[in-house]
């Protein structure tokens, strides 16, 4: 089984962008070939700034390819809960989120991205009759926010997963799946397309202050820029000092079983993909040719992550019998002490939007748009948030080291 990367690298229609660098001064610098900065760019250049994306591997490299691929429709928080964390700028920040999944699937229509994109909704699943209450009241904000929700009986639940190992569900009709990688190439090529500029291959190792433009350093070459948006979340490095302590790195691995074809056709029938109601949360979906893909917080750890995914599956599925494992990967989610995102103001004409808490392919592609909107001139109110400044998460390596144990037992551990 491949350990290293991502088959949705393998999988994606889109070609990826070549290696190199391509020098000059620009108006927008954008550390971070993922959905944020490449949807930056592309917007940008609609506007008439010229933008370019330094990515340090290949577009899509950190938490964009290697996403589960679900266009969810707003955060990690229950409406309710959100609209209480965060005051006057709720209504309109959750109006702009449970409309996200459109705006995606408008951008992809747009340009013509190819990335397997379904919008045959989500299923937040319950895995317990705890889990089900929650839903029952998140089915009930969304009611009253007039979203088109479907609250699922265990016996829905079945007929649209083709496992018995839900209480029942949550369907929202906004939300559908995407090949996350088809999905960021597809961006960089509509960025490129519109005239922005995307180099691949170049790692950005400095930035100074050179009068009112900021001097981005990289081994190619140096070139200067009006603005910057750090645009890696959480794939930071160092290259702005104490940005990466602003959220603790949450590691999410995912396997893939070989192409089942006819076999595993009463699974997710519908084109869902889901997740559930767990505290060490599981996902699955199937991709284009048929793959199952498993996934659950932690790291890939190998042997063990293939026993616990084989132990899953035959949970939910024991029809199928054994199955060939393929594909094992982890990725990196940002998570912040409250779930909510930022859109930090680090210098003049320095930004870093961070912190998307499992929610980067809608996240990232608004907060992308908005950002080129704000650069291009816009008021800073039309933000989906306020620009604020960096706030470290106490305790991050403390922390951290027990969400890593602590997922690590969920694997070792049976049912």
């Amino acid at each position: 089984m491949t350990v290293s990367e991502t088959f949705w690298w393998d999988t994606a229609v889109e070609a990826p962008v070549e290696a190199g660098f391509d020098a000059g001064d620009c108006d927008v610098a954008i550390v971070g070939g993922g959905y944020t900065g490449l949807s930056c760019a592309l917007h940008c250049a609609e506007a008439g700034l010229r933008a370019h994306v330094l990515e340090a591997e290949q577009v899509g490299h950190g938490g964009s390819g290697r996403n589960v691929g679900l266009v969810n429709a707003g955060l990690w928080l229950p409406p309710s809960k959100l609209l209480a964390a965060m005051g006057a700028h709720g209504p309109a920040f959750l109006e702009q989120f449970g409309d996200a999944p459109r705006q995606v699937f408008d951008l992809i229509e747009r340009h013509q991205i190819r990335c397997e994109a379904t919008r045959a909704g989500t299923i937040h699943a319950a895995h317990a009759p705890s889990g089900m209450r929650d839903l029952r009241a998140r089915y009930d904000d969304w009611q009253r926010l007039g979203a088109p929700v479907q609250l699922l009986t265990a016996d829905q639940a079945f007929e649209r997963t083709g496992t018995r190992a839900f209480h029942g569900g949550l369907l929202d009709a906004r939300a559908g799946t995407v090949n996350p990688m088809g999905y960021a190439r597809g961006l960089a090529r509509a960025a490129k397309a519109q005239g922005a500029k995307v180099s691949t291959g170049v790692r950005v190792t400095g930035l100074r202050r050179d009068g009112t433009a900021w001097i981005v350093t990289t081994a190619g070459g140096d070139l200067r820029a009006q603005n910057v948006v750090l645009a890696a979340n959480a794939y930071s490095d160092a290259l702005w000092p104490g940005l990466s302590n602003c959220w603790s790195d949450i590691h999410f691995f995912q396997i893939s079983t070989t192409p089942l074809g006819a076999e595993a056709a009463h699974i997710l029938p519908q084109g869902q993909g889901l997740w559930d109601t767990g505290l060490v949360m599981r996902s699955l979906r199937r991709d284009a040719e048929g793959r199952l893909v498993l996934g659950t917080m932690g790291r890939n750890l190998g042997g063990l992550s293939r026993a616990w995914a084989q132990r899953t599956l035959r949970q939910w599925f024991p029809e199928l019998g054994p199955l060939t494992l393929e594909h094992g990967w982890h990725g990196r989610i940002a998570m912040t002490p409250d779930h909510l995102p930022r859109l930090l103001h680090l210098d003049s004409g320095l930004y870093a939007p961070i912190g998307y808490n499992g929610r980067g392919i809608t996240t990232g592609t608004l907060f992308g748009r908005a950002l080129a909107q704000h650069l291009a001139g816009g008021d800073s109110s039309a933000l989906p948030l306020p620009l604020t400044q960096p706030q470290k998460v106490p305790f991050k390596a403390v922390q951290q080291r027990a969400y890593d144990l602590a997922f690590a037992a969920k694997q070792v551990m049976p049912f």
